[in-house]
């Protein structure tokens, strides 16, 4: 494969970042303002060495590298016990059939994908030698198809080899219907594969695959799966595997709870001598973001606390010079959101609710979903119980924070009056307290996961929506129930046996294509959970709209950079018309760290799981 040249200004600046003119940033800021988009952009600089970087060492592959500060004399397990508190703890360690973040990220302490997406959003080889270039040969200029040469000398933590037979194997069993891989779909466009050696595979796209990248990348739904483990298993293995992974990663399995506790120890196997530092890994559930906070930072029972989702005011009051732990707030690109069942929950059909062919009978109606967008106060919401301002501004564009890709055609109004007026004008008038039209009563319920930042968001949503005519009753449901993917669980997020829910989905690294997939329906509805696909398909609104599927597909395949940018942009534009769902705030990554911990290492990234570096956590000098 040649790289062909071309002449112009994007010539100009990537010769000029090559050559260590310009960082990364610089380049990535100077590309988007010429037209390219963030997502292309984004991946020109995280996979294209630079003079700045210098020439990789010898062993080291070409793209970023993981932050790895004060590691290279520990004695791998020096470090004792490191004690986290994830409140919604893993309900199983299946990153592939994880529907919810708490079990990828359970999972992630031991499978790797081949590559992970650093804060800066540079590709760092995980279980590859370098990362896919045009100029190294390995990517297909047209994006049509990509090599991947494996690192020598990897094991399985039971002492198997890893080799290309597993990464084929992973993409059979992904793509077998039987096993209900929620990841399906980043593969869909994949036309064939191949292992040309043992360390040697080739994936080769039907059409040009711009985010060929996505399926590879990322501690969640792209690691690998052990062929000599799980081949010819069937369900009983992968129901194993769930409680008990084998995988390439710092950590095994020492024991595991469901919704409870999981307990790792170091993998012997683990290709870095030296690494980990931490002997053993407590993983523990239960509780809340606040109780998390104060264990963390108060008190110092442990040492680090997930997703610390709390008012500003109570981290203060947790907080102070000699705490043992602070709070972390890292730039991130996730909304917190009000998800619209545009299927009843209420009419069963062979045994489900909320089946794809049975309408909502409120919110089928446009006016209702628009009344909705127009009543709820997101900038109270962003004020009161979030850093608010451009930390964490209060959005209505589903795509926000990624620079080229955020519509600039929508803004955040608050005007229950206009609300008001727009449901009188299409019959949903008020007969009492709340509105009816055709003997319907504006009625629904608004479900969401114990925590009491939700609570609070809640009760403000339900004292506007009642402002403008709705009768709203408020649910709750553990977390470790709501984000549970059994497929017997008609609590959890994928059933949506709700009118409404909320909680938070990170876009990830752009172009959002694994992301956007929660709108698509799919040829036949297939991409809509239910029961035929046991509740795995990503699309679990229940939405259906043949324009937007059609601006998703094409999306998936566009490579041109203005053009792809304005696929996002007219996704992002349609949801907002047709008020498909409620954004309601983009927020940050806020996270609780002992003091004694490298915060460097930690490494938060906006396109990975939380523990995605943790094979180079370690301890601040002493």
């Amino acid at each position: 494969m040649s790289n062909q040249g071309t002449s112009g200004p994007f010539r100009d600046l990537f010769t000029a970042f090559k050559g260590g003119n310009l960082s990364r940033r610089q380049f990535i800021e100077r590309a988007t303002a010429l037209g390219m988009s963030a997502g292309l952009a984004l991946h020109i600089a995280g996979t294209t060495a630079t003079a700045q970087e210098g020439s990789p060492a010898a062993g080291n592959a070409e793209g970023s590298t993981a932050p790895a500060v004060n590691t290279e004399n520990q004695e791998r397990g020096s470090g004792g016990e490191l004690r986290i508190l994830q409140w919604q703890a893993p309900s199983h360690l299946s990153a592939h059939q994880a529907t919810g973040d708490k079990d990828g990220l359970g999972a992630s302490l031991v499978s790797e994908p081949l590559m992970f997406r650093g804060p800066d959003a540079g590709l760092i080889p995980v279980l590859i030698t370098q990362v896919p270039t045009v100029e190294n040969g390995q990517l297909a200029e047209d994006f049509t198809s990509v090599t991947f040469s494996l690192k020598e000398g990897i094991v399985w933590s039971d002492g198997e080899p890893f080799t290309a037979s597993d990464v084929v194997f992973t993409l059979d069993w992904i793509r077998d219907t039987a096993n209900n891989a929620v990841s399906i779909g980043l593969y869909e466009s994949i036309d064939s594969y191949e292992a040309i050696d043992d360390l040697t595979v080739t994936i080769t796209y039907s059409q040009p695959n711009p985010t060929w990248s996505d399926g590879f990348t990322g501690a969640g739904a792209s690691v690998i799966y052990p062929r000599h483990i799980m081949e010819g298993g069937g369900q009983e293995v992968n129901d194993a595997f769930k409680s008990n992974p084998i995988g390439t990663g710092p950590y095994k399995v020492e024991s595991f709870n469901v919704n409870d506790q999981a307990i790792y120890v170091v993998n012997e196997n683990y290709r870095e001598p030296n690494k980990p530092y931490f002997e053993r890994v407590l993983l523990k559930g239960g509780g809340d973001a606040a109780s998390a906070a104060r264990a963390v930072i108060q008190t110092g029972e442990y040492d680090f606390g997930w997703n610390i989702a709390i008012e500003p005011e109570i981290a203060s009051s947790f907080e102070s010079d000699d705490s043992p732990g602070v709070l972390l707030v890292n730039p991130d690109i996730s909304i917190e959101r009000i998800n619209i069942n545009f299927s009843d929950p209420r009419a069963e059909v062979d045994g489900q609710r909320s089946e794809m062919n049975t309408p909502h009978p409120i919110f089928s109606d446009l006016a209702v979903r628009q009344a909705m967008n127009l009543g709820i106060n997101r900038q109270q919401i962003a004020d009161s119980f979030f850093f608010g301002g451009d930390q964490e501004p209060p959005v209505v564009n589903i795509i926000s924070g990624i620079e080229g890709m955020e519509s600039p055609n929508n803004e955040v109004v608050y005007d229950p009056e206009a609300a008001g007026a727009l449901l009188d004008e299409t019959g949903w008038v008020m007969d009492g307290d709340v509105r009816k039209k055709d003997g319907v009563e504006l009625s629904i319920d608004f479900m969401t996961t114990v925590s009491q930042l939700r609570q609070k968001i809640q009760a403000v949503a339900k004292s506007n929506l009642e402002v403008i005519g709705f009768k709203v009753e408020l649910k709750q449901v553990d977390s470790g129930v709501f984000f549970d993917s059994a497929e017997g669980n008609d609590q959890n997020n994928t059933h949506f046996y709700n009118d409404l829910n909320m909680f938070t989905s990170s876009i990830g690294a752009p172009p959002p294509v694994a992301y956007m997939i929660r709108w698509y329906a799919g040829p036949d509805g297939e991409n809509i959970a239910q029961a035929s696909n046991a509740w795995t398909g990503r699309n679990f609104q229940r939405y259906n709209n043949p324009e937007y599927d059609a601006l998703y597909e094409s999306a998936q395949t566009e490579s041109d950079p203005d053009s792809q940018n304005e696929l996002f942009i007219s996704m992002n534009d349609l949801l907002f018309n047709d008020a498909a769902v409620l954004p309601l705030v983009r927020i940050g990554s806020k996270v609780a760290a002992a003091r004694t911990l490298n915060v460097e290492n930690l490494a938060s990234s906006p396109y990975e799981f939380d523990y995605w570096n943790i094979a180079n956590w370690n301890r601040n000098a002493e």
